[in-house]
């Protein structure tokens, strides 16, 4: 399920993007795979979906709401973020997600009276494109995304109970060996800058080198950081993932102790994390993920050479 929101002009019914807005765009119309809050048909089993937040600039928070009971709680599994699976799975109540960020997660509407019905709702509050002020807004609040009816009938489910599975995927061990860089993602003059700089027309500025095949556990540590107070940033790295160490200097919570490859910088945050560039050589980008704020230019990018540098500030 790819979630989008988008702006159309009122005039014309026509798809509308501010060329001006450095920001970031919210929509007033919430898609699902390309159609306006839709509606799916389920039968009374185990579903297994893949979300992916596509933005371009609304994070999202993602609950299960039963319209004709707002009080009512309705956990659901998660087993996945970003491009692999979790240690284990976890049971949520919640999905958040930041620009290009993904989860893989189960719903069992076995739980739930033939006929009834639940919709996907994002209850995170954002007033720009900036970011979300991270309030959670009540059930019923939020924005409305799709709506499951539980109408098919009962049919096999052959599945496995995530509740009884204990083990998914082992996470790298802890690094040695490393090269240390720092990131700071900034403002600048009505632009979006990386260590104070924006990212070049021609793609030639070769910012920093990262050594190829860096197996094991050598890599790289790198640290992110947010000084304002004012915005976030879906940070994406291209080419390999990364295990997020500390946030602020405290360990990453449950759903981000696996592999990512997509680091939500809060407000005021600091990100450390584990990368190692194996098997390919080539150039790459680093951007922010909110898609006004890579256009504007939020970017830079590194190449993987046989032989790396070991730049602290690139």
């Amino acid at each position: 399920m790819m979630f989008a929101d988008k702006v159309f002009d009122p005039r014309t019914g026509l798809l509308f993007f501010d060329l001006f807005n450095l920001d970031g765009i919210l929509g007033d119309k919430f898609l699902v795979n390309g159609k306006i809050q839709p509606f799916f048909q389920v039968h009374p089993r185990r579903y297994r979906f893949r979300w992916l937040n596509t933005g371009p600039s609304r994070f999202l928070e993602l609950f299960l709401t039963d319209p004709n009971n707002l009080s009512a709680h309705h956990p659901f599994w998660q087993i996945s973020h970003d491009g692999n699976l979790l240690p284990r799975p976890l049971l949520v109540e919640s999905v958040g997600m930041a620009v290009a960020e993904r989860s893989d997660v189960i719903i069992d509407f076995s739980q739930l009276p033939p006929g009834s019905s639940l919709f996907i709702e994002n209850r995170l509050e954002q007033k720009d494109g900036r970011g979300p002020t991270n309030r959670i807004l009540p059930a019923g609040q939020g924005n409305l995304l799709l709506r499951f009816d539980v109408v098919l009938p009962p049919v096999a489910d052959n599945s496995a109970d995530p509740a009884t599975i204990t083990h998914l995927l082992d996470v790298p061990a802890a690094p040695q060996n490393i090269v240390t860089r720092g990131f700071r993602f900034d403002r600048q003059n009505g632009m979006w800058a990386i260590n104070g700089r924006l990212m070049d027309d021609d793609c030639e500025t070769i910012r920093f080198r990262a050594r190829q095949n860096t197996t094991g556990n050598e890599g790289e540590i790198w640290t992110f950081v947010n000084k304002s107070g004012g915005w976030q940033h879906p940070i994406h790295p291209h080419f390999e993932e990364f295990v997020i160490l500390t946030r602020n200097g405290q360990p990453p919570p449950s759903f981000e102790v696996g592999r990512d490859d997509v680091a939500r910088l809060n407000f005021n945050e600091e990100i450390l994390l584990f990368r190692r560039h194996r098997d390919f050589l080539g150039r790459y980008p680093l951007h922010c993920h909110n898609v006004l704020h890579e256009d504007h230019a939020m970017m830079l990018r590194f190449d993987i050479e046989p032989v790396g540098d070991t730049n602290p500030t690139p």
